[in-house]
């Protein structure tokens, strides 16, 4: 077992979040019974990997984020950092309600 797979323990992360295999797994493109080699110990690809960390534990809606999200931040981080790191911060600021904006 790689040291990322211990940290990233696919069964562990969708017994906390309540979901059965198909769930968790047809989420990131992963077939139910790929998802149950993954549990067993088969070593994921580092894609894999990466879908089962943006979508299940940093919570990301895929379905929602564009080529151009990433062409407007790469923009911002190289031509405009300090807008980006203000914006950053803004995004994570609780609103009136008490809410993260970002999520």
């Amino acid at each position: 077992m790689k040291i990322l797979d211990f940290f990233l323990n696919p069964r562990e992360i969708r017994q906390r979040l309540g979901m059965n295999q198909e769930q968790f797994w047809t989420r990131i493109g992963v077939t139910q019974s790929g998802g149950s080699r993954y549990e067993g110990g088969r070593t994921m690809p580092k894609p894999v990997r990466e879908l089962l960390r943006l979508v299940h534990i940093e919570q990301i809606d895929l379905s929602r984020v564009k080529k151009e999200d990433f062409e407007i931040i790469e923009y911002l981080k190289t031509q405009q950092p300090q807008l980006y790191q203000s914006l950053r911060r803004d995004a994570h600021t609780p609103n009136h309600y008490g809410e993260e904006l970002a999520h």
